[in-house]
């Protein structure tokens, strides 16, 4: 697939980029090429391709759930100007 310097300015526009008029016929070769990539991979056969999270076949070792701090609460809420039940009061925003 060949992308032309205007379709490379469309993709850029909403893409919110700014390119340098020079800048669009090298992007628009490796776009290209990208696309040519994946046009090529969307032939390859893998309908009996079991899908599968990761491609080893590992168990994730978890560290064990552990308290690793203190509750800081009342610390973190002694400078604030209004508290209750242990929650941050502030002023209403939207009516």
């Amino acid at each position: 697939m060949s992308l032309s310097s205007d379709d490379v300015a469309k993709i850029a526009h909403l893409a919110r980029l700014a390119l340098e008029p020079n800048e669009c016929e090298t992007l628009g070769r490796e776009l290209s090429k990208i696309l040519d990539l994946v046009a090529q991979m969307d032939e390859v056969e893998t309908a009996s391709v079991m899908p599968m999270a990761h491609p080893l076949e590992m168990a994730q070792r978890l560290r064990p759930d552990e308290v690793g701090e203190s509750d800081r609460r009342a610390r973190y809420q002694a400078n604030a100007p209004a508290v209750e039940d242990g929650l941050f009061l502030v002023p209403k925003v939207i009516e």
